[in-house]
């Protein structure tokens, strides 16, 4: 019982990640109509930019944080003005965006092997908290805190913007019909940048976060987030982010509990099986809401 509980915390906070990812991810999808496979690159980002900072400049780590999650958004509003944008004007379709996705994906990942090397590293020891903390018989690391707290704070915060704000009701407007949204007074590219930056911003924060619960920053890091983060947002419903968190999560601890009890090596085999099965199930995923389409 002790080690199945210890595993379950080991879980949800690996799911923790993967939910933020795919945060960041449910709003490029769905507010944009994007799908944006570049996205894992702005959590790379995110994650060089803050080790860079500790590393070869001493900043403290929350402020490296900070930095690294802006950069990444910074570089989520410049993907979206340089490809996304003239798209957009052209009425380009569903494809060419994809396509251009593929581009950028390729040349961040490219700039990121070449900017950290092939080698992974961690952070400077002393730099990051890394006392375990002992509570139950159960060991919790300060990386695994921090990181459900920050889903936790994230996902409240980005709910409320959406469904409580002007903001949101102008994000809605924009996503449904920009022109629309244009004739009564929204400022469409205005909005889209705004998003752009925030759904970056929230990969970024994954990325530093999936380093630090790892003590690992490479070049690699979105890659390993994207899967998961895309299969978070489809099996939890498109549109929603909360249930695109609460998916994230559920994959974190299929992963864990897989390799413990069953076999490490058919980890992602189980997981992706079962969430197969439910969207076999449920097509719309966990919180989507049926559509119905008339003749």
């Amino acid at each position: 019982m002790q080690l199945l509980a210890q595993q379950l915390v080991n879980g949800i906070a690996l799911g923790s990640v993967y939910a933020l990812f795919a945060v960041g991810f449910a709003l490029i999808l769905a507010k944009m109509g994007i799908l944006n496979v570049a996205h894992g690159t702005f959590a790379t980002w995110g994650a060089l930019a803050s080790y860079w900072l500790v590393f070869d400049h001493g900043l403290n780590f929350w402020l490296a944080l900070a930095l690294g999650v802006g950069f990444a958004g910074l570089l989520g509003v410049l993907a979206d003005q340089l490809a996304f944008e003239p798209l957009r004007r052209r009425n380009a379709g569903t494809f060419a965006p994809i396509i251009a996705s593929i581009g950028i994906w390729i040349i961040l990942l490219t700039l990121a092997e070449a900017f950290s090397g092939p080698v992974a590293v961690s952070y400077p020891t002393g730099s990051v908290p890394t006392e375990p903390i002992r509570a139950l018989g159960l060991i919790v690391l300060p990386a695994q805190v921090i990181t459900v707290l920050a889903l936790v704070v994230v996902v409240t915060l980005v709910h409320l913007l959406l469904t409580r704000t002007r903001f949101g009701a102008a994000v809605r407007a924009v996503s449904v019909d920009p022109r629309s949204a244009t004739i009564v007074g929204v400022n469409a590219r205005r909005t889209l940048i705004a998003v752009a930056f925030l759904a970056a911003a929230i990969a970024g924060l994954a990325g530093v976060l999936g380093a630090l619960s790892d003590n690992n920053v490479s070049f690699s890091i979105g890659e390993a987030l994207l899967l998961k983060g895309f299969a978070a947002v489809v099996v939890g419903g498109y549109g929603d982010i909360r249930g695109a968190a609460v998916c994230g999560v559920a994959i974190g601890v299929l992963e864990v509990m897989s390799s413990q009890y069953i076999s490490s090596g058919f980890r992602d085999a189980i997981t992706f099986g079962i969430l197969l099965l439910v969207l076999v199930a449920r097509p719309q995923g966990l919180f989507g809401e049926r559509q119905l389409v008339r003749a």
